[in-house]
């Protein structure tokens, strides 16, 4: 009986492409099941110190849904690192002005703050329409 834990290499694993319809899904739902994805936490041979995860495209990111009064409240601040560079956007307007970017922003924090964090944020493709350039790749849909 082998009793040893599998711990798999990047190199050693069999990467899927998933294709994600964002049409009516509620955005942070969304984006915890694409995050746990992105890791490979869905795999049985999930391993914390590599990059095991799957590949992910995500369609109709602008048709995204949030709850409650998000829409209006909800802020995006960053800093220009210049005196007085702090800017604010609301939801509505970060959607009018980049469609993808709250669906790339709430993954993305969610995944770890490292090397291999950003590595596994390198396997996420989101586009605001229907369209995507991966059909080479033959994803398979997924229902969230």
């Amino acid at each position: 009986m082998n009793t040893k834990t599998p711990f798999l290499k990047a190199d050693q694993v069999d990467r899927t492409w998933w294709v994600v319809d964002a049409t009516d899904r509620i955005l942070g739902r969304m984006a915890t099941k694409i995050a746990r994805i992105l890791q490979g936490k869905h795999r049985p041979s999930f391993t914390p110190n590599a990059d095991t995860g799957d590949f992910i495209v995500v369609v109709n990111a602008e048709k995204i849904r949030v709850t409650g009064t998000k829409a209006r409240n909800k802020q995006y601040d960053w800093y220009t690192y210049y005196v007085n560079g702090r800017k604010v956007l609301t939801y509505e307007e970060m959607i009018k002005r980049h469609p993808t970017r709250p669906v790339e922003l709430a993954i993305r924090r969610m995944l770890p703050k490292s090397r291999l964090g950003r590595r596994m944020f390198s396997k996420l493709k989101v586009y605001a329409g229907p369209d995507h350039p991966h059909q080479a790749q033959q994803p398979q849909p997924l229902e969230l």
